[in-house]
């Protein structure tokens, strides 16, 4: 790749340059005896910011402004935050976290947009801080970035005007933004002040009050019917308390869509690419505006990566924007990208924003002309998507991501444009739906739920990359580039003893070191060790805990009893018990019209659980339930403790060795769960009521044991008990038993349903495979 010339300031007349003021002495001393306050020193920027200055500008003490968070104070916050790895040099020379504080660091209490009174001796006022999501809602991206930074202003003025509220110092204000505030330009963008006429006043007034319109429309009839259908259709069985949390959830995740959405058609209809940028283009006009008769900064960073050398090579906190692309191809799931391969990432490394803005902090621009910088790399040193991927391929191809990867070879990424792979998606998501409705017809078992899981995966890598052409669409195609004359000029006035650790020209680096040896390896290395030491855990969460002596009588473990305990359903218990007591003709019609009622069982089960236990056991009325009870001890006995699921037992067991109280709750007959009875301290059954003569009538003397009313048993049989469920224990199979399992701390699902298995995923539990001595139905009838 050929670059163009490393300097582009000397390429333009110096009549037609605008020259930034710049820098006449080393950093630190020009900024020796200054307070520089700072916002967002929890964040990633703001955080080496924070370790930069600290580490060498000695005589220059810091202000951050700080949110209390829970019952975290700030103090506590940012005490943890010097607790870190790259602070340590600098708390130990100072002889501690608090002796660091009281001499460097001054904590302030506050929050955006209600900012406490600013220290009055500050100098220097850096606002980092803000919502670096590119979707955040509305009202959110408004509130942080124009409220918010108006809000800082306001207190800064405060804070350096007399009580008659003259300004009696003139202080210096840093404004971090981002370079995208260009919006949908192309082309070169200078380092000035975008040209618009958009009145930021009245826009946040709207975005503020869009909030309250659409969480009026949230609550219509109409929309909450939809919700609450939709939630009906996934957790019916469950219960109504179930489905009524799955509808206020997604009324509120609408809500936030919503707004999300009219963030983003706002931002559009006005010329930015979405309402981050858009709401960040205001706030510096906001900025400009308040800050007229102060000396003003606005560093713009293009997309901020890992550290090019410090703290060290490769220091990162989370994930940018860049970073789940790399890891997603490499672990195989990008088969193909939508971006325009000559189109540039604009990628910066971390080190070089804050160099450049701690350089900015040491100049002293004219009041009421603000400067305007670019952290950024498109001009001189461009990376194309070409570029990039040519780079993750070489090194993913030197070290290959094996846990995702296999044997499957390295994707090759033709970029054919955004409109194949959207037909593709549009195929793909239509077949994901169409196996997942093809799923709820069929049986359980380890290949269904090898099915469900592939289909999961393939919704989710859909999602993935809809995620980023919905959200990065725009700047996959991107044809602009950042012009950073004035950082260059800014760089290039560093004192010779700190170009080595405050330099910042974006031509300097390469980018085969760069991504192949730093980047690359920073973002993926710690991704390998977990997922290692996930394996290592053999798929298991934390929720199937090694089981430890308690107290006896101060932990419950709750177990299901069909396809968890044992491996066999309601209608082929009813046929063992009720079978045997009827004439061979008998049994042969009761066969008969129990499989020509099959359909409408399995509909009943689909609907509702309850409905379809009392369905099956409307077929006891007539039987006698005290021969019933001796048939189960003295002939089914054996064969359902054969039909137990060895683990189980192991697994009952442990816990009664451990002091746990063990409870059965199952909406089988009592009669069937008499040779439970030696391993379960309590058991809950359905009850069959029965006539004088002890024959059962077909109905139940009680509610069957089903969904919420698990839940609400367990409840009361802790207090009335007391015991604790966040360390007790829950064990079942079935979609049905989600209230009973989310009771406690210790869920556990086993062998489950599709519904079961996709909910204890999203929650974190374990899930277990307990397969039963005989799969296989055996008949044993006298």
């Amino acid at each position: 790749m050929v670059k163009p010339p490393a300097s582009t300031f000397g390429a333009v007349k110096s009549e037609t340059l605008h020259v930034p003021p710049l820098l006449d002495g080393r950093i630190a001393d020009l900024l020796d005896g200054q307070k520089i306050v700072m916002t967002g020193v929890t964040g990633f920027i703001g955080e080496q910011i924070l370790w930069k200055v600290l580490a060498e500008c000695p005589g220059t003490t810091v202000g951050v402004l700080v949110r209390p968070k829970g019952s975290v104070t700030a103090h506590q916050r940012v005490a943890g935050l010097l607790g870190k790895k790259i602070f340590a040099e600098i708390v130990a020379a100072a002889g501690g976290v608090d002796a660091l504080m009281a001499s460097r660091v001054e904590v302030i209490s506050g929050d955006l947009p209600g900012v406490p009174d600013l220290p009055r001796d500050l100098d220097v006022l850096v606002h980092c801080a803000g919502d670096v999501s590119f979707d955040p809602p509305i009202d959110q991206a408004f509130m942080t970035n124009v409220v918010g930074t108006r809000a800082l202003l306001t207190k800064l003025r405060e804070a350096c005007s007399d009580d008659d509220g003259n300004l009696v110092k003139v202080p210096h204000y840093v404004h971090v933004s981002t370079a995208y505030t260009a919006g949908r330009r192309r082309g070169a963008i200078p380092e000035a002040a975008h040209v618009h006429n958009v009145d930021y006043e009245s826009e946040t007034a709207a975005a503020l009050a869009m909030k309250d319109h659409i969480e009026a429309r949230s609550r219509s009839s109409e929309q909450l019917t939809a919700l609450r259908r939709q939630a009906e259709e996934l957790h019916a069985k469950a219960g109504y308390l179930t489905t009524s949390e799955d509808t206020e959830r997604r009324r509120q995740e609408w809500v936030k869509q919503e707004l999300v959405s009219a963030g983003t058609e706002r931002a559009r209809s006005l010329g930015w690419t979405d309402v981050y940028t858009f709401a960040k283009a205001l706030g510096e006009r906001v900025v400009t505006d308040l800050g007229a008769d102060f000396r003003v900064s606005i560093f713009r960073p293009a997309i901020v990566e890992s550290s090019l050398k410090y703290p060290y090579p490769g220091w990162i906190e989370g994930f940018k924007m860049a970073d789940p692309i790399i890891l997603a191809y490499g672990r195989g799931q990008l088969p193909e990208f939508p971006a325009s391969p000559d189109a540039v990432i604009d990628i910066i490394p971390c080190d070089f924003i804050v160099n450049g803005i701690i350089a900015v902090c040491a100049t002293r621009p004219t009041v009421g002309q603000p400067e305007f910088y670019h952290g950024s790399s498109g001009a001189r040193n461009p990376l194309t998507f070409r570029g990039i991927y040519e780079h993750v391929r070489s090194y993913f191809a030197k070290h290959p991501y094996t846990s995702g990867q296999g044997s499957t070879p390295l994707a090759t990424w033709n970029f054919p444009g955004a409109e194949p792979i959207e037909k593709f998606m549009w195929v793909a998501e239509k077949g994901v739906r169409v196996g997942n409705k093809l799923l709820s017809y069929a049986p359980r078992g380890k290949n269904t739920r090898k099915w469900a899981s592939a289909l999961d995966k393939s919704a989710k890598q859909l999602e993935f990359l809809g995620k980023y052409l919905t959200l990065y669409g725009e700047y996959l195609q991107s044809e602009l580039h950042f012009v950073d004359d004035c950082t260059l000029a800014l760089h290039n006035s560093l004192h010779p003893d700190d170009r080595e650790k405050f330099g910042f020209d974006s031509a300097s680096f390469d980018w085969t070191h760069y991504m192949e040896e730093v980047h690359i390896p920073a973002i993926t290395d710690p991704v390998r060790r977990l997922e290692a030491a996930r394996k290592r855990r053999q798929g298991r969460s934390s929720t199937f805990r090694d089981l430890k002596p308690a107290e006896p009588g101060t932990v419950l473990a709750a177990f299901d009893l069909d396809g968890t305990v044992m491996a066999t359903n309601v209608v082929e218990t009813y046929l063992w018990a009720r079978l045997p007591e009827l004439s061979p003709l008998r049994r042969a019609a009761e066969v008969a019209r129990v499989a020509a009622q099959l359909p409408l069982y399995l509909g009943a089960e689909r609907r509702d659980r309850g409905v379809f236990l009392r369905s099956i056991y409307r077929r006891y009325a007539g039987a006698d339930l005290a021969a019933l009870e001796e048939y189960v001890d003295q002939h089914l006995a054996p064969l359902i403790l054969d039909r137990m699921s060895p683990a189980a037992i192991r697994r009952i067991r442990e816990h009664r060795d451990a002091g746990h109280t063990t409870i059965l709750l199952t909406g089988a007959i009592r009669p069937l769960t008499r040779p439970f009875e030696g391993l379960f301290d309590t058991i809950v059954a359905a009850e069959l009521a029965t006539d004088a003569d002890g024959r059962c009538t077909g109905f139940l003397s009680g509610p069957p044991m089903v969904g919420e009313s698990r839940s609400a048993w367990l409840q009361h049989y802790a207090k009335l008990h007391d015991i604790e469920l966040g360390g007790s224990f829950a064990y079942a199979d079935s979609h049905v038993d989600l209230p009973m399992l989310g009771t406690v701390g210790n869920p556990v699902a086993v062998s489950p349903d599709i519904g079961l298995m996709r909910a204890a995923k999203a929650r974190g539990w374990s899930i277990v495979e307990w397969p039963a001595m005989s799969p296989l139905p055996r008949w044993k009838m006298s």
